[in-house]
């Protein structure tokens, strides 16, 4: 009995969020997305742009319908600073993203991460229930916008809520310049002649 009580205590305090998870509002904490040749890309390497963090499994209508719709925006907003990134995250989801890309005509980047950190990304507990697609949307500056919650967001699952997001967020200035000190230029003094 107490040994159970004990294996009870050590799961109900692994539910403790990490201070790295998305909060709207905040800067979106560090997330690395993986790809089938071996690379992986940061999310922060897109500041600059307007960031759509798809998470999706590859199996489910809703996000592959989503997708669909993603690749239409991306071919829309693309130029003008728009990147929709897609996430797989459900079993297999390595051996499964390229036929995703290539059966629903996927136009962005399609990678995958394990389970555990898009959880903790997006500030979920693994004993939450959670739907699919997941959206976070991410601005310029790198600040967490919008974000589906873990039951989904009818309104915001919608083509309608993702162009709103798009049009007000391509709108806004991106992060500041770094402003480098201007060279020291140094004068050369005259040849005396001698």
């Amino acid at each position: 009995m107490v040994r159970v009580l004990a294996v009870a205590a050590l799961t109900l305090g692994s539910t403790w969020l990490p201070a790295t998870a998305a909060e709207v509002g905040k800067p979106s904490p560090e997330f690395a997305i993986r790809y089938n040749d071996g690379s992986q890309k940061l999310v922060s390497s897109f500041r600059g742009k307007v960031v759509c963090l798809l998470f999706v499994h590859t199996t489910c209508p809703h996000c592959q319908h989503a997708s669909q719709v993603f690749s239409q925006l991306n071919t829309e907003y693309g130029t003008k600073g728009f990147q929709p990134l897609a996430v797989a995250w459900n079993d297999m989801a390595s051996m499964l993203v390229p036929d995703f890309i290539k059966d629903f005509h996927i136009n962005f980047p399609v990678g995958f991460a394990p389970r555990e950190e898009v959880l903790t990304y997006l500030g979920f507990s693994v004993m939450d229930r959670t739907v699919v697609p997941q959206i976070a949307w991410i601005d310029r500056k790198g600040i967490v916008r919008s974000q589906t919650p873990a039951l989904g967001d009818e309104t915001k699952l919608k083509e309608p809520y993702w162009r709103e997001m798009i049009d007000t967020l391509i709108k806004e200035p991106g992060p500041a310049a770094s402003h480098k000190s201007a060279p020291h230029h140094t004068t050369a003094k005259p040849a005396t002649q001698g």
